[in-house]
């Protein structure tokens, strides 16, 4: 066992964690009052034998309270004793892209695609190079703000998206956009196993009229099917626009264990007072949903220049 420091990329951000490495897998550790750790490419590796990792964590240096893991996609049946609560993620499960087409999808996301092809956008698998870098970097500083919160990747140089986005291209395919020759929305698909994700979606607002998210689902369907990946995942099941987004495009609502196993004193008593998912982890659904309708209306006025999305 090892202990470090880390950069790696989290839900599309990149930050510092603490970090150690243990049975050959990369783990990070969240928290300051209680330290959380979990596998760092959780979405991209099984958890073989969770006892052994859980017996070195124990036997080890690193002061981890608690330990959590979950089960990957095909795995959504509950294999272990350990304590579990339920992750759901938004997935489609891809029999073909001409059954996802007929029956999977609304009609809404089907005019929109249709849109698309009939304004001229063209949606091709791209290489990531300077040119495409350039793109990315268009959308990014187009709005500072995105789905109401300040947007993780605007103001970024050149070297710094080119470093952050080039670090999983070894299994990733990149999916781009264009209109008039310009990169209006692209897409970053990994591939996990029985799954390919997409670890970055985005478009242009100011061309939002084209429906290029959309084109960027159905290429990424059409490719899944191809390579016979039985499901497309987006990452987390969301609630509000983004929720309605997935759900019009034919993701659902797919529920996986997570585990999470106490390896302290602490660690003991976060999970029997449910605060191992923080704040909002313990608050009731509808002050959730107040809380985040308040967060949007700060920013709105905060960035009151620029049209929120």
């Amino acid at each position: 066992m090892t202990d470090d420091k880390k950069v790696i990329g989290v839900k599309g951000k990149f930050m510092e964690f603490d970090s150690l490495r243990i049975q050959d897998k990369d783990i990070v550790i969240t928290g300051k009052l209680v330290k959380i750790a979990r596998v760092a490419e959780e979405w991209y590796e099984d958890i073989e034998d969770p006892a052994l990792l859980i017996k070195a964590f124990k036997n080890g240096k690193s002061k981890v309270d608690i330990f959590t893991f979950w089960q990957r996609l095909p795995d959504t049946k509950p294999e272990y004793e350990y304590y579990m609560e339920w992750d759901s993620i938004a997935a489609i499960p891809v029999q073909s892209f001409d059954h996802w087409w007929k029956e999977q999808i609304d009609f809404k996301a089907r005019n929109k695609i249709r849109k698309a092809k009939k304004k001229g956008v063209e949606v091709r698998v791209v290489d990531f190079n300077d040119d495409f870098i350039k793109g990315m970097i268009s959308i990014f500083n187009e709005t500072p703000i995105r789905q109401n919160k300040p947007f993780w990747h605007y103001g970024k140089d050149f070297e710094t998206v080119k470093q952050e986005f080039s670090r999983n291209l070894r299994r990733e395919e990149i999916i781009g956009a264009y209109y008039g020759g310009d990169l209006i929305g692209f897409m970053m698909l990994a591939y996990a196993g029985e799954f390919a994700m997409t670890t970055q979606i985005i478009s242009k607002i100011g061309h939002r009229d084209k429906a290029s998210s959309n084109a960027l689902i159905a290429r990424a369907v059409e490719i899944c099917d191809q390579k016979n990946v039985p499901y497309f995942v987006y990452t987390k099941w969301s609630k509000g626009s983004l929720g309605d987004f997935k759900r019009h495009n034919g993701f659902e609502k797919i529920d996986l264990p997570r585990y999470y196993i106490p390896l302290t004193f602490k660690g003991k008593i976060v999970l029997k007072l449910k605060l191992h998912r923080g704040i909002r982890g313990i608050l009731p659904e509808k002050l959730n949903d107040h809380l985040v309708n308040l967060r949007r209306k700060w920013y709105t006025i905060k960035y009151r220049k620029v049209k929120a999305v």
